[in-house]
């Protein structure tokens, strides 16, 4: 592989930042990686663990000369993040994003950037319950899709370059429209992860049943609710405030489907369950069939990272 890009800038230095960032030196991607974290304990363990070349103390330092910039913060302060860095960008830069909501991320970065400064938001989804700087690993990204939102008017060959990025790094990657991507994020991930910390303070709330015996007798479907509900809660609590009319939406239509199965329980209605459980069964053979997940005991999660 070869260089793709001469700098990139990473901007928060997570989960996906360090990913990113070790997936590039995997391949050779960059020249170079510069970063910025908002709290100087985060930048003194990049340092430490050599995430990113240079590790720089302020955005603006991050950012200039940068030929890629990638924003890799909560959705919540993606504005506030490209009003700040707008006067230090290179001409002709990219700027993207990997937040899981795209429509109010373009709202509010959009405006900020230069004149002859290409904008194309991603959403890689990859990612574990794991948060920080020391949560990364190169192979995130591999075999997982990575979304691409450009805007109406785009330029072809800014598209075109991180779309080889994003290969480069590992993933499958697909084009959509903000509005659409929000919707199909609602139903694969964000309503998921409502209903799993949902359960999760169910069972927190059921005081006939003790915190000692919900840790010790935990079935599957519990500890995958758990391991969902452990994710950062700042990115969350933007991620539902941000994509508000898609995720009430969705949840409408659970709270339907839900009803529909307590009646059947209720009226001892097995074909309807059975009926409902074949469907949805069919679907997880589909997702392991893409390869998106494995049918090994526990998931395989016992056998691979995050």
């Amino acid at each position: 592989m070869s260089v793709i890009y001469d700098r990139v800038a990473l901007i928060g230095l997570g989960l996906i930042a360090s990913s990113m960032h070790w997936a590039i030196k995997r391949g050779g991607l960059a020249g170079e990686v510069t970063g910025y974290a908002r709290t100087e304990a985060t930048r003194q363990t990049a340092r430490d663990i050599g995430l990113c070349d240079r590790v720089f103390d302020t955005m603006a330092e991050a950012v200039a000369g940068a030929d890629l910039v990638v924003l890799c913060v909560p959705v919540g302060v993606m504005g506030e993040v490209a009003a700040e860095i707008a006067p230090h960008l290179k001409p002709g830069a990219t700027v993207s994003d990997v937040g899981s909501v795209k429509a109010e991320v373009i709202e509010t970065v959009g405006p900020h950037l230069p004149e002859g400064v290409h904008f194309i938001p991603a959403h890689p989804i990859a990612g574990t319950e794991h948060s920080g700087p020391r949560s990364g690993f190169a192979e995130l990204f591999d075999n997982r899709w990575c979304l691409l939102v450009p805007a109406e008017g785009s330029d072809p060959e800014a598209v075109d370059r991180i779309t080889r990025l994003w290969r480069a790094m590992g993933s499958n990657v697909d084009h959509m429209d903000a509005e659409h991507h929000d919707l199909v994020l609602a139903v694969t991930s964000h309503a998921p992860h409502l209903i799993a910390y949902t359960m999760v303070g169910v069972a927190d709330d059921l005081r006939r049943v003790t915190d000692s015996e919900v840790i010790k007798y935990s079935a599957a479907g519990f500890r995958d609710f758990t391991r969902i509900a452990a994710s950062d809660p700042t990115m969350w609590r933007d991620v539902f405030l941000s994509n508000k009319n898609a995720t009430l939406e969705i949840l409408g239509r659970f709270t339907e489907e839900l009803f529909a199965l307590q009646r059947a329980i209720r009226t001892g209605d097995g074909e309807h369950l059975h009926a409902y459980f074949t469907r949805t069964r069919a679907i997880r053979r589909s997702i392991i069939e893409a390869g998106q997940d494995t049918d090994a005991p526990d998931f395989g999660r016992g056998a691979r990272k995050g």
